[in-house]
């Protein structure tokens, strides 16, 4: 499964040189993953009242050239893998044809409390769908 979507760079995403500043990529990614799931027909809050909480585990960006205020953004993100308490996403960012940053997250799933727990259907018919498999990897 893969999804687009365009960010335009505000003037407060930026440092003293007009650049991007790097912690914002993180959010572009997370903004990413909310779209993605809403264009899917799901929202993050209502998987939350449900008692189904998606974590970051792990994330990362290797930046490649700056973002600038002002600039139009081109983030791809792509669902690469899954199983029934997890999700491997992948995240590329452009600003028109050149390649500004690729990143990588897991996210999982946990209750209220912390504890790691499966994830509900509706993201393992996605991730079964995304990943062409019946069903997600155990």
């Amino acid at each position: 499964m893969q999804h687009e979507i365009e960010i335009e760079v505000r003037y407060c995403e930026t440092d003293g040189q007009g650049i991007v500043h790097h912690a914002n990529y993180f959010q572009y990614f997370e903004l990413a993953r909310v779209q993605m799931l809403k264009a899917a027909g799901h929202s993050y809050a209502d998987l939350e009242r449900e008692g189904y909480y998606l974590v970051v585990h792990n994330i990362r960006c290797r930046y490649r050239a700056p973002a600038c205020f002002g600039d139009t953004l081109r983030l791809v993100i792509a669902l690469e893998r899954a199983t029934s308490a997890r999700q491997d996403h992948s995240y590329r960012v452009y600003r028109e044809e050149t390649l500004l940053a690729e990143g990588h997250s897991t996210i999982a799933c946990v209750d209220r409390q912390g504890t790691v727990q499966r994830m509900p259907a509706v993201l393992m018919e996605m991730s079964a769908a995304a990943t062409g498999a019946s069903r997600a990897k155990p």
